[in-house]
């Protein structure tokens, strides 16, 4: 959210821009919408945006290049141009080196929310956050759309014990009545004891991260009982997956798709040969390992 009260669509903390040679690095939230939107490419044809550059986390900074480049954006603007069938995921960013005090996120979220009641309308949407009291709070809000809590199960350490192991994630969940966790995908393999903690605690569980581009890595989770996956490689990964839930199911019961809504009526496990089974098991090692 800018300095303005704005909720704009932005990966990352800060931006940075090359000024007179010097790389310059502005804080978003410190930023007015008009200024955020001064950089990259413009929307008036013939006005030049200011250079954008990228920093990785070793520190390095280079020009950003990608295939195609379209303009800096509002939240709003994604609800009124983005199909209206597909839906949200909102991920409420918060900078992991800054300890906010409520009445700071309850402003942020405020804003955010009255960009969503306004024109949401009937689209999916569930809100998601790496910052442990944002989600708490956005839960505490609004009971329209469900709340999950990011982690990435303690693959690296904070301060804030909440962040460090899906443990703790789940007793975070449920004591704020989270309806789920999203997790890095390599806490999940190494700690699958979890999963059943977590569904036996009437929470849904997503997972990210780079091993969900890989369609065994995916299949595996399948198996696990993992609800959904986060993924860079959409299509792909929806024809692998599209693939091997096609096998003979142990339930009689159909899952029942209709246009813009799903509802799952049963939960559909497929059955695997012993050689499959044994072949997955022997993975979960190598992609952790990767």
């Amino acid at each position: 959210v800018t300095k303005d009260d704005c909720p704009v669509v932005f990966h990352d903390n800060f931006i940075y821009s090359e000024e007179n040679n010097t790389i310059v690095e502005k804080r978003v939230t410190e930023l007015t919408l008009a200024e955020f939107l001064s950089y990259g490419p413009q929307r008036e044809p013939g006005n030049v945006g200011k250079s954008l550059s990228r920093k990785l986390k070793d520190g390095r900074i280079f020009n950003w290049v990608v295939e195609e480049d379209d303009c800096f954006c509002t939240l709003q603007e994604v609800f009124q141009k983005v199909n209206p069938s597909l839906g949200f995921n909102i991920e409420l960013k918060f900078d992991d080196n800054i300890v906010y005090q409520e009445n700071e996120l309850n402003h942020v979220l405020q804003a955010i929310l009255q960009v969503v009641f306004d024109y949401a309308k009937e689209r999916p949407i569930i809100f998601s956050s790496f910052q442990p009291d944002a989600a708490g709070l956005m839960r505490k809000l609004q009971k329209t759309y469900p709340v999950f809590f990011l982690t990435n199960g303690g693959s690296e350490v904070y301060t804030d014990v909440r962040r460090n192991s899906l443990d703790e994630a789940l007793k975070w969940a449920m004591a704020n009545e989270l309806q789920g966790i999203v997790s890095e995908v390599k806490a999940i393999f190494r700690n699958p004891g979890s999963i059943n903690k977590i569904k036996e605690s009437n929470l849904s569980l997503l997972t990210y991260g780079q091993l969900n581009n890989v369609p065994e890595a995916v299949h595996m989770q399948h198996l696990m009982g993992i609800d959904g996956v986060i993924v860079d490689l959409v299509r792909e990964i929806t024809e692998a997956v599209y693939d091997f839930v096609k096998k003979p199911v142990e339930s009689e019961e159909e899952i029942m798709v209709n246009e813009g809504e799903m509802q799952k009526l049963a939960t559909r496990r497929p059955k695997f040969s012993q050689q499959e089974l044994s072949f997955l098991l022997k993975l979960i090692p190598e992609l952790i390992g990767h």
